[in-house]
């Protein structure tokens, strides 16, 4: 619970500038419980490590954004020394300038930290892309305020924006199973899914869809078991048409018009490594092709 309350810490103190997701030197300093100064001073005797890409300082009205957006750099407002900001290699950097068990392992928590700012900013590009042009049509036609956030919060609450591609690490089981839940429930036509390996377990999954949305399922082999399965789930819940298809390896995830290749078995979502990527207009030539 500590390394988890550091790295939630850690993300707040994330800012971008210049296009660069970074950290500033006297939060660093913080988090590795030594004073700005010192970790400055570190950095001017080993400087070769750090070059501009690594580690820049701030111009005045950088510094002033982040006093106005931030009221706990009000001491910033009428300092004379503009701080260092350290992009992700340049912390990886001071864990070597540092020298200590406490910085190393400070350093691997703020990396992990700002892998999965990245990661966030990878799978909701879409989402912020949509929230960019609605703000900029809202300024264009000088909407009133209220009508402004309104639209804000609709463009948020907008099922259809999903994530054209990501990975899932092992042991993100729940994350996983979550990202597929909110496929499924998004849905509203039809589901279809391609996969070898069917328990019960996908059944489930399926049952999260609205009731009036198709769903089938092809897979290779239908066993005795599964039958059963999907005999008792199609008499609680809206039935899944279920089929024998032997000509594909790979699993697909078909929601409406989207067509998703996915990297594991729905079963195993979350148990090791496995991508998701969204499939462009020539997917549709193959879900034609096996006739479905």
């Amino acid at each position: 619970m500590n390394e988890l309350a550091q790295v939630v810490k850690i993300e707040k103190r994330i800012f971008t500038i210049r296009g660069v997701q970074v950290m500033l030197d006297r939060d660093l300093a913080e988090l590795y419980g030594v004073e700005t100064k010192v970790l400055n001073q570190a950095v001017k005797r080993n400087i070769a490590r750090f070059p501009e890409q690594f580690r820049f300082q701030l111009t005045r009205p950088e510094a002033d954004q982040l006093v106005t957006n931030c009221d706990r750099f009000n001491n910033m407002k009428h300092s004379s020394a503009l701080p260092y900001a350290f992009n992700e290699q340049g912390v990886a950097m001071l864990s070597a300038v540092l020298r200590s068990e406490t910085a190393v392992q400070t350093s691997i928590l703020i990396i992990d930290a700002f892998v999965k700012m990245r990661q966030f900013l990878a799978n909701n590009a879409d989402l912020f892309m949509r929230l960019e042009g609605v703000e900029k049509r809202q300024l264009l036609h000088e909407i009133k305020v209220d009508e402004k956030f309104e639209q804000l919060f609709n463009a948020l609450e907008d099922k259809s924006i999903k994530p054209k591609q990501g990975i899932f690490f092992d042991g993100q089981i729940f994350d996983a199973y979550a990202f597929v839940c909110d496929l499924i429930r998004s849905a509203t036509q039809r589901i279809i899914l391609i996969d070898n390996y069917i328990d019960e377990s996908v059944l489930t999954l399926l049952s999260k869809r609205e009731a009036a949305v198709n769903a089938k399922i092809l897979t290779n082999n239908i066993g005795k078991a599964l039958a059963l399965d999907i005999e008792k789930f199609n008499r609680q819940y809206p039935a899944i048409e279920v089929k024998t298809f032997k000509s594909s390896h790979d699993r697909f995830l078909v929601i409406d018009d989207d067509i998703y290749h996915i990297g594991a078995s729905l079963k195993d979502l979350g148990k090791k490594w496995f991508a998701f990527s969204k499939m462009d207009a020539s997917a549709i030539e193959m879900l034609q092709r096996v006739k479905i």
